[in-house]
């Protein structure tokens, strides 16, 4: 039982305090804070020069390639001449051409990019953990929210219809039963309390309110506006099944509303994960075909690949720039998420910081900001169903015709009184407090080990094309030219030993044959 009382907690992961605690710089170069207020310019700057640390990277990398280039395209113009040279001395004696100084620039050129490929290759295994890890991040978060939804929902539904019942008894029911009792006292002062108290109930309900104005009860496949006996009490079921409740067209939907919210990370998480599968599965097939260029000697694959290697150098470094921000962003929202939930989130019907302070924070100590009102709304119920029980007692032996009216007024209160058990329950801040605290470690666990994994892939990334670029200018060097391979040919195809001028020769030299 200790255990179903105790309110979960949320702390912020060693993650979130390393990236929370990085220096802010903004365009001056001034230090700034580290609250989250993506509104403000000046944290917008702090985000962007984080971001420039990648550009930079990047300048570093294409000036390392760039350097690369210059020394196998100048620096090595004048080694061609001797490395022919070497290369006539070495097929008098073996063969071919592949030994010496050009077969170990050959092994060390492709073990180089064996080296960068493999490297690559741990960087796309990375990449596939962390967006898994940010999806599941994101489900968590987007799943929490649809159960919030749907309790916002669920209360909502529960006051409309309680309201609708209490206002259908007094119009209906009561009244009939002021009718019949009018010639006897007691009883026309009992019924008229029984209306009075239950417009009291109604005002009581109408002041709670947490996420919209109303919802319309036929939106749940409850309709309480045919009868006084249709009402039910409403019985939640879970969010996989239970349908999103949607605002009527006379409501605009709350920009802060948690379905508004879920709806809208569902449809941007399922591009993102997208994204990132194709950009890594094209990563990997470029890594596969540079291994497939080196290992066949093809110099049009090699060029394509080549191309398509800058383009990924120009994304990885982009996109570590992007998770950079995202990172250093949400490591300062998970830091002290209640402060920016308070100050941003905008309730309809006026609800206080004190409402939204219950129920995000939960804590024992402090008293549930509708007891008074639920209280209040208890015995009124209580004294309704006190006066109808002496009603039913007294009065039907003498106004027979009034029981039918009682019964409905009895059975309205009986379905009031289950939907209003239900409604204290889940005004109770455990349940929120739960989806909130959920969401919190959907986002800041699961989502921020994701975008760091992200962050890593796309760094080991951009080193690993940074080293391919370098190496494949020394691999298409050392790559035999048309002429080579066109003599290598030729002299594997002809035999010396039957040859028409060889023979032609030893017979010169041997006349008596």
């Amino acid at each position: 039982m200790a255990a179903m009382t105790t309110v979960p907690s949320y702390t912020a992961s060693i993650w979130v305090r390393m990236c929370h605690a990085l220096p802010r710089l903004d365009f001056g170069m001034q230090m700034r804070d580290n609250l989250f207020v993506p509104d403000s310019w000046e944290y917008q700057q702090t985000l962007l020069v984080l971001s420039s640390l990648s550009a930079i990277a990047l300048v570093i990398s294409l000036l390392v390639v760039l350097s690369f280039l210059i020394h196998y395209c100048c620096c090595h113009r004048g080694d061609r001449s001797e490395g022919s040279e070497e290369e006539e001395d070495e097929d008098g004696s073996t063969g071919h051409g592949y030994s010496g100084k050009k077969g170990k620039g050959i092994c060390c050129v492709t073990w180089v990019a064996v080296a960068a490929v493999t490297l690559c290759c741990v960087a796309i295994g990375i990449g596939f953990y962390g967006n898994s890890e940010a999806n599941d991040g994101m489900y968590q978060l987007t799943s929490s929210l649809l159960t919030a939804n749907y309790t916002l929902a669920s209360i909502d539904l529960l006051i409309s219809d309680t309201i609708s019942g209490l206002q259908l008894s007094v119009s209906g029911p009561l009244a009939s039963m002021e009718e019949l009792f009018s010639g006897s006292k007691p009883f026309l002062v009992s019924t008229r309390n029984c209306r009075r108290l239950s417009e009291n109930v109604i005002s009581l309900l109408s002041s709670i309110s947490l996420a919209r104005p109303s919802v319309d009860a036929g939106l749940l496949g409850n309709d309480s506006g045919v009868s006084g006996a249709s009402i039910t009490p409403l019985t939640p079921v879970p969010p996989s099944v239970a349908p999103t409740v949607v605002p009527t067209s006379n409501l605009l939907p709350n920009p802060f509303s948690p379905g508004w919210a879920a709806n809208t990370l569902m449809v941007n998480e399922d591009y993102r994960w997208l994204s990132y599968v194709l950009l890594l599965l094209l990563d990997l097939i470029v890594c596969l075909f540079i291994l497939l260029g080196l290992a066949k000697q093809a110099r049009w694959l090699l060029i394509l690949m080549t191309v398509l290697a800058w383009l990924f150098l120009f994304l990885s470094w982009g996109s570590l720039g992007l998770e950079t921000a995202t990172v250093v962003a949400l490591s300062d929202f998970c830091s002290d998420p209640n402060s920016f939930v308070l100050n941003s989130t905008q309730f309809n019907m006026g609800t206080s910081s004190d409402v939204l302070d219950y129920y995000l924070t939960c804590s024992r100590r402090m008293n549930s900001p509708f007891q008074q009102l639920l209280t209040q709304s208890q015995r009124a119920l209580s004294n309704i169903h006190s006066h109808l029980s002496s009603l039913d007692r007294n009065a039907l032996p003498q106004f027979p015709k009034a029981e039918k009216s009682l019964r409905e007024v009895q059975q309205i209160l009986n379905s009031t009184e289950g939907n209003f058990h239900q409604l204290v329950a889940l005004l109770n801040c455990r349940g929120l407090n739960k989806d909130y605290i959920d969401s919190l470690k959907g986002l800041c666990y699961d989502g921020m080990e994701g975008l760091l994994y992200l962050s890593l892939y796309s760094f080991l990334s951009a080193l690993a094309f940074t080293a391919i670029l370098c190496a494949l200018p020394g691999a298409w060097r050392s790559f035999p030219s048309e002429s080579e391979e066109y003599d290598d040919s030729d002299s594997e195809s002809e035999d010396p030993f039957t040859s028409h001028q060889d023979s032609k020769r030893f017979l010169q030299w041997q006349p008596w044959l």
